[in-house]
């Protein structure tokens, strides 16, 4: 029996995206067989930073936010992993998305590690002077732990490309010359991939039209409905609408919007920009915000935050495939609950990896000092991504696996080869 910290959680009202994490590795490390000081040892970041982020407001007032920085695993590369701008940020979410991202990379055989970071701020609530105060004391007080070889940040939820060049310029400030390869998602301008911005959505996309065949249905033919229209959600939903899917539903944090003959989504997306969000949009219907994940569709993209998918409502979905955008959206009682309803759940390990592909090539990119044309990230990150869809397909159908046990257990597999092979120092 493992002794790893928290390995499951059996209920989800205690759950936590950090207990649902290592109750998935659990899952992995029980069909492996793997033993109980390797368990231990992959439950546990390798090292993590907690750090004071005092802040000058432009009213002149000072403010201190908290901020995190958990590199889980080295043993098949530097870490990588997003920075995230949120007020609920915490380090047990942040120790969760860092595992997430381990197993992401070793899933995709991109060679890194899993790390993620966080302030618990609304990037809402300050201007842009502030954030950029803000985002290069983090990084100054991050210094010791990053850089190209070390861990590269991306953005995440509450982050832009504008906050990976003030990152990129306050590491390259204190090095005395220019590293493009401290981040990736930064803008063109500065050495980022072309393709990078929409590359999570890429991979979705690409991903769920293929679960859409594999279960019988035709895209066509098809609707969808998407949680979430920030970085993810609403080019996501753009592509499914280009690939001929009807996607007749989709909220944000403030409600949602529903029109059963198909979403226009480039005129919702013109009315987020003018508002701020889906909600009053002319040409759809309002719809609770919850009632989007139990919508009758095809396909839902739940693209927004994690556990948004309970004991409280796997129940009541209807859609005969979800392909997670956001990480974590799922629990493992949900998890339980959708596979004995035989409803296909792709896991955000496999599905939303796009966008750490991308940021592979955007650093492969930096190295060289030479950049790809669009059409050649989008094929390479195309071949990647249903690549590895038809291998975790194959080792979950050979074994009567769900897919997420399945890419789990793959990507743990690949992690603790690693590991074995390196041995432990000293």
């Amino acid at each position: 029996m493992s002794t790893a910290p928290d390995a499951a959680a059996s209920v989800d009202h205690v759950a936590t995206p950090l207990t649902d994490a290592r109750s998935q590795l659990a899952e992995a490390i029980s069909l492996l067989g793997l033993s109980d000081g390797l368990h231990q040892m992959l439950a546990t970041p390798r090292r993590e930073l907690s750090v004071a982020v005092p802040l000058r407001m432009d009213s002149g007032e000072s403010r201190l936010y908290l901020g995190y920085r958990v590199q889980h695993n080295f043993s098949r590369g530097p870490a990588k992993g997003g920075l995230r701008y949120a007020p609920n940020v915490n380090i047990d979410e942040v120790r969760a998305l860092a595992m997430w991202m381990t197993w992401k990379c070793a899933l995709l055989d991109v060679p890194y590690g899993g790390a993620k970071g966080g302030i618990a701020i609304d990037p809402r609530e300050h201007s842009m002077a502030e954030l950029e105060r803000v985002t290069r004391r983090y990084t100054s007080e991050i210094l010791p732990i990053i850089g190209p070889e070390r861990d590269i940040p991306a953005p995440d939820i509450g982050t832009d490309e504008q906050t990976m060049a003030w990152i990129m310029d306050t590491y390259s400030v204190n090095s005395g010359y220019t590293v493009p390869g401290i981040v990736t998602g930064k803008p063109i301008a500065l050495g980022g991939s072309l393709g990078r911005a929409s590359a999570t959505s890429r991979g979705v996309t690409h991903i769920a039209l293929a679960a859409l065949r594999h279960v019988g249905l035709d895209p066509a033919r098809s609707t969808a409905a998407v949680q979430g229209f920030g970085k993810v959600g609403a080019d996501a939903a753009r592509f499914l609408s280009e690939a001929g899917v009807r996607v007749t539903a989709i909220s944000d944090q403030y409600g949602a919007v529903s029109n059963d003959g198909g979403l226009d989504i480039g005129a919702l997306s013109d009315h987020v920009r003018a508002t701020g969000s889906v909600i009053g949009f002319a040409g759809a219907e309002p719809l609770d915000g919850a009632d989007l994940l139990t919508h009758d569709v095809d396909l839902l993209v739940p693209a927004a935050v994690e556990g948004v998918l309970h004991d409280g409502n796997a129940t009541e979905v209807r859609a005969s495939v979800i392909v997670e955008g956001a990480n974590g959206p799922t629990t493992p009682a949900a998890d339980r609950i959708l596979r004995e309803r035989g409803i296909l759940v792709v896991p955000d390990i496999l599905a939303n990896a796009g966008g750490v592909i991308v940021s592979y090539f955007e650093w492969v990119q930096a190295n060289q000092a030479y950049w790809w044309r669009a059409d050649e990230v989008e094929s390479r990150l195309e071949e990647r991504m249903l690549s590895a869809w038809k291998h975790v397909l194959g080792y979950a159908d050979a074994r009567g696996l769900s897919l997420r046990t399945a890419a789990t257990a793959l990507a743990v597999e690949r992690v603790a080869e690693a590991h074995r092979l390196r041995g432990l120092y000293p």
